[in-house]
Formats: structure tokens, sequence, C-alpha cells
């Protein structure tokens, strides 16, 4: 027969109280995102005050203040810190004419290059061509059946819809066949920016080299290779084209080079995407000899309790809701410094370890992980995780962001591992040094870094390579042939 019973029990149990949980979202924030929780904050709690920021020190200055071991160590090596294999001439056309705003047709007639910047003045790319349609000579039917296609043109600027598909959207308001619609299409193809309502980019590039005069040198190469061979271009194939086109060296030049001035995404001129800005959380900077980090006490304000309200609040039983916007704004000021107190501690521990990059650049960056980290400073390797999470340094080889710093490693001949961001450097540092005429193949690469003290496997190398966007030797020799 079952009877019930009280029974006591002693157990540990691990609970986060709200104090806790509220200082690891902050931990996690980057400063942007911790700057409208701390607004939010202010606007919403009495019993919190703004002290106005510490004024962000003048980079330029500071670091023209700098000892001069400082200057000595960023530029010992004699080579730029960065080389961005990417952008240089062995890059194909496929890439380069999407990079970004390219140079007007319009404006290249007459063998003067002008950059034509993207437009800053907040309105969208669908207004401005509305816009457009009502200064313009449109008679009402045809204005309707413009607006529908300008609906139908993504931010880059091309038509999505088919001509059916316009017709069955204007229906059965309007009733359009596929020539009326074509029609106004052209109309609304005229509009600006050049090039914008093409449905491929052939149509895309011959659009804008309409807007050229007839008597360009090699605008009528120009629109074939347009026409007919822009897979054969992407690839490079420089000597399949004067065959294909029948012209000499010069004129494929002139047709390249009108094709390449041509924007491959026109509505990005008028939509251009948002710029993300960057703000560093700690400030490195080398002063006598010694590389020193301090937080950014600019990032956002000092807060601190009101002490008129905390005064007034005596020791009565009421005033319930205060009291707890009390406890909420002591909670949050300790969570800033428990934030800012890991903060630095972590960034120190990085900076200690990694005073070879700082000095000479990603060449000598030395393997670490987040558990390093968490045995140095006594945390849980979770918490150097969301510490280094969106969070970025100012050094003087930029604003670099924490988790840069932290890679696996490779071994080396005398026991000293490497790091897979050093070996990386270094690969692209030999595929920047290597003759044009002969490139560097994977295999030979590997044996130079073998011969350099890095043991790596020739598929290990093959694998960084293309993590770095580079192509192969062949590829590159082609390309070199230009």
């Amino acid at each position: 027969m079952l009877k019930t019973s009280l029974q006591l029990r002693l157990g540990q149990q691990l609970t986060m109280t709200p104090q806790l949980q509220q200082a690891i979202r902050l931990l996690q924030l980057p400063v942007i995102d911790l700057q409208a929780q701390i607004q939010d904050a202010l606007e919403t709690n009495v019993m919190l005050d703004a002290e106005d920021p510490v004024e962000a020190p003048d980079v330029a200055t500071e670091e023209r203040r700098e000892s001069s071991d400082a200057e000595t160590a960023v530029s010992a090596d004699g080579e730029e810190p960065y080389l961005d294999v990417e952008t240089s001439d062995s890059a194909d056309w496929s890439e380069e004419i999407t990079a970004g705003p390219a140079d007007s047709p319009r404006s290249r007639g007459d063998g003067a290059e002008q950059m034509e910047f993207a437009d800053r003045s907040g309105e969208s790319l669908h207004d401005h061509l509305r816009w457009q349609v009502q200064m313009e000579n449109f008679d009402p039917r045809s204005r309707v059946i413009a607006e529908a296609i300008i609906d139908s043109i993504n931010d880059d600027g091309y038509l999505e819809a088919t001509l059916e598909d316009l017709q069955a959207t204007l229906a059965p308001d309007v009733l359009a066949d596929a020539d009326e619609i074509e029609a106004v299409l052209h109309m609304v193809q005229r509009l600006d920016p050049v090039g914008i309502a093409a449905r491929t980019l052939t149509e895309c590039v011959l659009l804008q080299l309409a807007q050229l005069a007839p008597d360009t040198p090699g605008l009528a190469a120009a629109r074939r290779l347009a026409t007919e061979h822009l897979d054969l271009l992407a690839e490079q194939q420089l000597p399949a084209l004067r065959r294909r086109l029948r012209i000499d060296e010069t004129e494929l030049a002139a047709a390249i080079g009108l094709v390449r001035g041509c924007h491959p995404r026109p509505g990005a001129i008028i939509q251009p995407a948002a710029p993300d800005y960057v703000v560093p959380d700690v400030f490195v900077r080398k002063i006598d000899r010694r590389w020193m980090v301090e937080l950014n006490a600019g990032s956002f304000p000092r807060l601190s309790v009101n002490q008129t309200y905390a005064g007034a609040l005596g020791r009565g039983s009421g005033n319930d809701v205060l009291r707890g916007q009390l406890q909420e704004a002591r909670w949050l000021i300790r969570s800033l410094e428990i934030r800012n107190e890991t903060l630095l501690k972590v960034a120190s521990c990085i900076v200690e370890r990694q005073q070879g990059f700082l000095e000479h650049g990603d060449e000598h960056m030395k393997p670490m992980v987040l558990k390093d980290v968490a045995e140095a400073v006594a945390m849980h390797e979770s918490t150097i995780s969301r510490v280094t999470m969106n969070k970025y340094m100012h050094t003087p080889r930029g604003i670099i962001e924490f988790r840069h710093f932290f890679s696996s490693q490779v071994g080396g001949d005398d026991g000293d591992a490497q790091s897979s961001t050093a070996v990386r450097a270094k690969i692209r540092k030999l595929i920047g040094q290597e003759p044009r005429g002969k490139p560097l193949s994977d295999s030979k690469l590997a044996d130079l870094l073998s011969a350099d003290g890095v043991q790596v496997a020739r598929r290990t190398v093959a694998k960084y390579r293309e993590a770095m966007n580079i192509p192969s030797s062949s590829e590159r020799k082609r390309m070199n042939m230009r």
C-alpha cells in the first residue's frame, strides 16, 4: 500500500543568477550593440547617470608620439604587412568586372579615366527610376507599364521578370502584349544609370557601350566581344579572342578596355551597400620598448548611480519600482566593470603571446588556441570564446579582430611549431616573389617551406592556397602570358 512521506536531501546545483546572466550577455556584445544597450538602459532607468565618455585618443597623433622603436618594428622587414594576390594583375576579368564601381563609359570617350562614385543621397534605386519616369514623356499607359518593370528590377539593376510575367502582373487593369512591354522596356533602359533593366550581363554591357561615340576606337570589336565571347574574356583566353574577332593586339586591348569600363551592377551606383564601421575595443601601442594595452574609454559613457534619487529612497517599504531600478543600475555598472576587466586581461595575454606578429607581421604569428589563453588568465574556454567574438584591437598594423590571432599549429624541424596563419603568409610571399614566367607549383612550395624548417604536405599547401583564392600554378602561368 502506497503512502506519502517527506524526505530531505542535500545536493549541489549550479544556478545562474540574473546578475551573472547579464554579465555573460554583455561580455559577448560588440561595441555598437553595447552602446545601444546602454542607451536603452539610460532611457528606462532613472537611477542611472551617464558621464561624458572619455575622448578617444587621436590615433594619428599618438602614433607620431610613439618611440622610434615602434616605427622600426612595423617596417623593419621592408615589405607590406599584407599582400593580396587577388588584386594583382593576374586577377581574372570575371573578378575584376565585379570588383566595384568601374570607370563610366560615358566619361571615357576622350580617353581620360574618371571614377563614377556611388550615390550617397539615401534615395533608393526604384525611387530614382520612378522620379525619372515622372520627368520623361511617358503617357499614362506607358507609365503604368514602366512602374511594373521598375518593381521587377533587383538591387543590382537587372530585370528579373520575363515579358510574360509582366503581362500577368499588369492584367486585368492593363492588357498589354509583349511588343508593347518590350517598347516600354527600351524606354526604361535609357534612364540613369546606364545599363539599367538589362536581362543579362551581355545586354547590360551593350547598353553601356551604346552611350559611346560611334568613332570610339575598338567599339565594334567590344560589341562583338560582349555579344559572343564574354566567357573567353573571363578565362583570359586572349589568343583565342584574337582569332575569333580577327583583330590585332592593339584593337583587342582597346575592346577589352571598353568592356572592362562597363559597370556589371549598375544598380549599385544608386543603391550602394551600407558601409560597416568597426569600433576598436582596445588600443595597442609600443611605448618604451614595451607593448601596452588600454581600453577604448571613448566607446561608451561611464555609468554611475544617481545619488539624488538613491538617497531619497530612505529605508521605507514603499517605492518598490525605484528600488528595483536601483538594483538593476548597480548590476549593470558591475557587469560593465567585469566586462572591461576581462576584455583587458584577455587582450593583454594575446598581445604578450603575439609580439612577433606585431613586430614583423603574419609570418611571425605563433600558434594559439582558446585553451592557451584560458589557462593563462584562469578562465573557462567558453568565456574566452565570448570575449573574442566580434572584438577588435587597434594596432600599428591596423584594426584586427581578436580571433585573427588564433590559429592551429604546423610542425617544424626544430620542434618549434608554426602557426597556420604564418604558413599561409609564407606561401603568399613565395607566390608574390615567383618569376612571372615560371610560377611555383604546390610541390615546389612545399619543398621551399621544408627548406625553411616548416614541414607541410603538398595537399596542405594546395588547401591554404585555395583558401586565399590564389589560382594554381598553371592558371597563374596562363594569366601571366597576357
